[in-house]
């Protein structure tokens, strides 16, 4: 696979960034010279153009994240090749959208309709097949170190800590709302072993995910990981924080360290959720009509995805859906993969997609939230044996919409048979870039881990192509 090539930067910094020269462009002052581009023209130039892109940074106050876990057919998702191939055209057709000339797989009717309004890469590339290691850069724009083996194992302490995470720590929440929600359970292979990208990482547990983990689909449900065990009222949940406020100042007397006199982390996130209306409230997905439940469709993902849309809508930075939960009813269709996108997750994926799209826009939210379907790769052009497909992460493709993206927008391209890109290839480094650019996160922002050495938290390009 062809490296990606090397693009010149335009988000959205301070002038002191737009003025100040890259080795890069050091090195390329003299040819410019001789062109006629003075540097003045040259910085000039650079402060345009990161003046076009101003509008964007920063744009997205709250991001929901389909993560499909497994990886999506490009194929059969947003990118079909009827005119491909016949080893890798597949069993399905193509239809057209809202885009002129821009055609989806004939699984994703409704989401079509709203091509309009959303953003494609059909361009992303990397060259990890393996689904635990590939989901670590899918969720931080961080691979793991050289030499570290494309293999299933468990996340480390030293892992580069994923979006949510970053939010939390670099912006801590005023209010009693959790700054980053995990919808769904903590996605894992059939041996057990933890993708990677879900856990905190070096930034510590303080920082994890508010997690919850149950079945949505009933009328009446209640979200378990908010309410208060049996008796524990208002009254005794007040008394229990002034006691382990007493144990805590006795602890900092006795061991006179400055850091003793902290409460937990975690008891601090527990008592602001049980004690706040407004927490109470975001949560009460039985609270929606009928109606909206069964246009988001009765799956449990797309009651995941409406109770994300609850949560942002409240106001929480960043709220994570995973699809399932291990590789069975997931994305890893290494058998059967045109019965599996017929029957469920071609359906559930278009149905709870261009819902939660519709209902963020008619809502007026969606110029302030950016939705993404993320995931670790794709999956292989050619058909196996067992009427499947395999990993592929040499060309797939994800989706935005929202906040600060650039509606209506296809950018990239693969091939003929979605094998490799065929034009602009990034890497999951810039999508995160890209990310970081609309939740106006710094791009110069160092992150330190547990002996406090520096890490850089933006090490790709943001995408220009997507940025409105």
């Amino acid at each position: 696979m062809s490296k990606p090539t090397e693009r010149h930067p335009v988000g959205c910094q301070e002038f002191r960034r737009a003025s100040k020269l890259t080795r890069r462009d050091a090195l390329h002052v003299g040819g410019l010279f001789g062109v006629g581009l003075s540097l003045p023209q040259l910085l000039s130039q650079r402060a345009a153009a990161n003046d076009e892109s101003r509008g964007s940074f920063g744009r997205a106050k709250q991001v929901i994240m389909l993560y499909l876990h497994g990886g999506h057919p490009q194929q059969e998702t947003f990118d079909p090749k009827p005119d491909g191939p016949t080893a890798v055209r597949g069993e399905f057709g193509d239809i057209a959208t809202s885009l002129p000339g821009v055609r989806f797989s004939e699984l994703l009717p409704q989401s079509a309709r709203i091509m309009h309004k959303l953003a494609i890469i059909r361009s992303m590339s990397h060259e990890n097949p393996n689904h635990v290691t590939a989901s670590l850069p899918a969720n931080t724009g961080h691979k793991h170190p050289p030499g570290t083996p494309q293999t299933d194992f468990p996340p480390t302490n030293d892992d580069f800590p994923p979006f949510g995470a970053v939010l939390d720590s670099v912006r801590p929440r005023q209010d009693r709302l959790p700054g980053w929600v995990r919808i769904g359970p903590l996605m894992r292979r059939s041996n057990g072993t933890v993708l990677h990208g879900q856990l905190p990482g070096f930034l510590g547990a303080k920082h994890n995910s508010f997690v919850v983990d149950q079945q949505l689909q009933k009328q009446d449900v209640k979200i378990e990981a908010i309410q208060p065990r049996d008796g524990l009222t208002s009254a005794r949940l007040s008394s229990r924080r002034q006691l382990l406020a007493q144990f805590d100042e006795h602890r900092r007397l006795v061991d006179q360290s400055p850091d003793a006199g902290s409460l937990d982390a975690y008891y601090q996130k527990a008592f602001g959720l049980l004690g706040s209306a407004k927490t109470r409230q975001a949560f009460d997905l039985a609270s929606e009509s009928t109606a909206t439940r069964d246009r988001y469709g009765r799956s449990e993902f797309g009651q995941r995805c409406l109770l994300a849309r609850r949560l942002a809508e409240a106001g929480v930075p960043m709220v994570n859906v995973s699809y399932c939960h291990t590789p069975r009813g997931s994305w890893d269709t290494h058998s059967g993969n045109f019965k599996k996108m017929k029957a469920t997750l071609g359906p559930e994926l278009d149905t709870a997609l261009s819902a939660l799209v519709h209902d963020l826009d008619e809502r007026g939210r969606l110029d302030d939230t950016l939705v993404v379907v993320n995931a670790e790769f794709g999956r292989t052009p050619k058909i196996n044996k067992n009427a499947g497909r395999d990993h592929w992460p040499w060309v797939y493709s994800l989706v935005l919409a929202g906040a600060g993206v650039k509606a209506g927008r296809v950018y990239g391209a693969s091939d003929n048979s979605a094998a490799y890109p065929a034009e602009t290839p990034h890497e999951q480094r810039d999508f995160a870039a890209t990310l970081y650019h609309l939740m106006g996160v710094d791009p110069e922002t160092v992150l330190y881990d547990a002996v406090n050495r520096p890490n850089r938290l933006v090490i790709g390009k943001p995408i220009d192509g997507l940025l409105a």
